[in-house]
């Protein structure tokens, strides 16, 4: 499920104009990184809503910005509901 995840997260930086060509798991999604603003960290958490019904709240954008693209990836599917991971 985590190649999925990580799969979603590069489409949909990539649809968001962001460069993707040398994304690694190490890269941190906020200024340390890709330098993913608020607004952007923002859109990303509302297409994993859409996608995956995982949630995160506006407190958590300061976190989520910290995060490299795995951690990301893996609280992501840390909060996936159980239906989603049934198939696995």
């Amino acid at each position: 499920m985590t190649t999925e995840i990580r799969q979603f997260l590069i489409d949909s930086l990539a649809d968001m104009n962001y460069d993707v060509t040398d994304l690694d798991d190490d890269q941190q999604l906020g200024p340390a990184g890709l330098d993913l603003e608020s607004l952007a960290i923002a859109e990303i958490a509302l297409r994993f809503d859409d996608r995956f019904g995982v949630k995160f709240g506006d407190e958590e954008a300061a976190a989520l910005s910290g995060m490299t693209v795995a951690e990301f990836c893996a609280a992501v599917a840390e909060r996936l509901p159980a239906k989603a991971t049934s198939g696995e």
